[in-house]
């Protein structure tokens, strides 16, 4: 049911609700009570149509499991794809919760995309081991590609998805699988790829910094497909210098890459993909992106706009 249905029914409500408390409130309290009841329905945020999913990916001698999150629009589709790469955070991977990108996947919900959000395996309660590859980061980033091409792939069997049109999107680790991915013979159906703070801060790691960069732009020569990517300046894991240096490697190999350095935002630029706040700033900037590779952009579903 509307948000607008709700609070005629509620000012029905509060008629009557107002003719019971006459006798025994104040006018004027009775009244804000009614207006305060009204404003927090409004306010109410529609909720996204999800479902977790598990995915199986077959390994040598076993078969394990991605623990997935899918959020899919209204209707019959085929639907065009999106799959959002989470990071990883501190301490073991087993125990990271399942990522609920939220404000992004409204997004493309809106728009009449379905969203998959695999957790990688080892993480949270995809089944297998995380692998690491120690130092070498560039292997770390096609290691972690492998269940985004098995996510790809299971999406494409189901009938809800249209299988021409797939966009890959990542945030910190997550980014950074997203550009490997495209480094590792993606789907013929992926389109672009986008960055929000891709890397991997591997402090234990001497020359970290610059193994990134290198990583980088070897993924770049094996990549054919555009990138778009978002970094703030004051990111908690990659500074300014870290992520020049990276992209400015990457786009020289691969020059369909784009760069937003958008500055300052909140107390930490790495939140911006998964914040309300964020998507002024990284919204425009997408759908000029996703114009130019052809996806469709018009609003098909602006009950799930975020209220403001």
């Amino acid at each position: 049911m509307r948000l607008e249905r709700w609070s005629g029914l509620l000012m029905q409500g509060c008629t009557i609700f107002r003719a019971l408390l006459a006798r025994l409130l104040p006018r004027d309290l009775c009244v804000c009570l009614c207006l305060a009841t009204i404003t927090t329905a409004s306010a109410q945020q529609i909720a996204l149509p999800s479902e977790v999913i598990f995915i199986p990916k077959k390994i040598p001698l076993a078969t394990l499991e991605l623990e997935t999150t899918v959020y899919k629009p209204p209707g019959a589709g085929p639907f065009p794809l999106v799959v959002i790469n989470h990071g990883k955070a501190a301490g073991a991977p087993g125990l990271q919760p399942r990522y609920t990108p939220g404000w992004a996947a409204r997004y493309f919900i809106e728009r009449g995309y379905v969203v998959f959000v695999p957790m990688r395996t080892g993480f949270s309660k995809s089944t297998g081991g995380y692998v690491g590859a120690g130092c070498n980061i560039e292997s770390n980033g096609l290691v972690q590609a492998e269940d985004v091409a098995v996510t790809v792939a299971f999406a494409h069997s189901q009938r809800y998805v249209d299988r021409t049109q797939t966009l890959v999107v990542g945030q910190s680790h997550g980014g950074w699988t997203t550009l490997a991915y495209g480094a590792a013979n993606p789907d013929r159906s992926v389109k672009g790829l986008v960055n929000f703070a891709g890397g991997l801060r591997q402090e234990q790691c001497i020359g970290w910094r610059l193994n990134l960069a290198k990583a980088a732009a070897n993924y770049a020569a094996e990549t054919k497909l555009p990138s778009l990517w978002f970094y703030g300046d004051n990111d908690s894991f990659f500074s300014k210098e870290v992520y020049s240096e990276m992209f400015a490697r990457y786009s020289k190999a691969n020059p369909r890459a784009q760069l937003v350095a958008y500055g300052e935002f909140g107390q930490d630029s790495h939140a911006l993909f998964g914040s309300k706040g964020g998507r002024a700033i990284w919204q425009p900037h997408l759908e000029a992106f996703m114009q130019q590779l052809g996806l469709p952009v018009k609003v098909v579903y602006p009950q799930y706009r975020p209220n403001p």
